[in-house]
């Protein structure tokens, strides 16, 4: 069993890290409220008081912030990741953050003669915690493979992509899908729900039929019941679709959908629904609708 460090214990990042540990591994954890890791504490992590004391305290370090701002933060400083970095320890960071910015980290890592992979994740909570959630990885190969059986203690799937930037930028290329088609389920949804159908015949029919996506099938579901704590918020979907309208523009990718259903992310966030789960995009679009909710 390896001796693993893991900052950022948020929804997703405490329990990748309660699967490390019910894995066997020993964890040091650091999040910037350690009251939200207290139930880690419990089962067995150990704490870090700082990221460099986590980097310092493992051989294999993991990082899962909310965005590249985020990751920086983390990673410089003298408290910060890359000072408590040294000669072969392995870097692994799980943030859906911009490429060119996981690329620069990256050759900082290399100076200090350790190693990073970029390796976010799709899924989402209850597929994490179903043991189904798929993993991409970029960087070294060799340092993959060399990884490659404590990710399988995250998720079954792990998929290798290339070099270094390049399984964000996968990342981004699945997560703007996410957002763009909840648009267009609940475009068919409440054209049904204003035709007279109830919304609860429609929406069982819909996520019976073929355009029913997995991602759909859980999540759709929560404009009848909205989870207390947000799997995914509109501020953190909006974050992702700007980094492929980013990337759009420097590959030059036409992506419409993508700047439309940019769009109403913006209009969620303008109605006070920012702290919300992305499937409340439902609710801006039944008001642009006329339907009452």
């Amino acid at each position: 069993m390896a001796h693993l460090g893991f900052i950022g214990l948020g929804a997703m990042g405490g329990r990748v890290t309660k699967r490390l540990l019910d894995a066997g591994h020993t964890v040091t954890g650091y999040n910037r409220t350690r009251s939200k890791a207290q139930w880690l504490l419990d089962a067995g992590m150990r704490w870090g008081d700082s990221p460099r004391a986590v980097a310092e305290a493992a051989d294999i370090l993991f990082t899962m912030v909310t965005n590249t701002n985020a990751l920086h933060q983390v990673f410089h400083g003298p408290d910060g990741i890359l000072s408590g970095l040294s000669t072969g320890k392995i870097y692994i960071d799980m943030s859906t953050v911009s490429p060119s910015a996981s690329r620069h980290l990256a050759s900082q890592v290399a100076a200090k003669e350790a190693h990073m992979l970029d390796s976010p994740v799709s899924g989402s909570v209850i597929t994490l915690e179903q043991g189904k959630l798929s993993l991409m990885v970029g960087g070294e190969k060799a340092i993959f493979e060399q990884v490659l059986s404590i990710l399988q203690d995250i998720g079954p799937t792990v998929n290798y992509v290339g070099g270094n930037g390049l399984a964000v930028l996968m990342k981004i290329a699945i997560n703007l899908n996410l957002q763009v088609q909840i648009e267009g389920f609940y475009e068919g949804l409440l054209l049904a729900v204003k035709g007279g159908i109830p919304l609860e015949t429609a929406l069982e029919v819909m996520l019976n039929s073929v355009v029913a996506s997995p991602s759909l099938k859980y999540r759709t579901p929560f404009i009848l019941n909205m989870p207390e704590e947000a799997w995914f918020d509109v501020n953190m979907m909006q974050k992702d679709m700007l980094l492929a309208e980013e990337l759009g523009r420097q590959l030059d990718v036409a992506l419409p959908s993508v700047a439309l259903s940019n769009q109403l992310l913006t209009a969620a966030r303008a109605q006070g629904l920012a702290k919300h789960d992305f499937a409340i995009v439902y609710k801006v679009l039944a008001r642009m609708s006329g339907i009452d909710l």
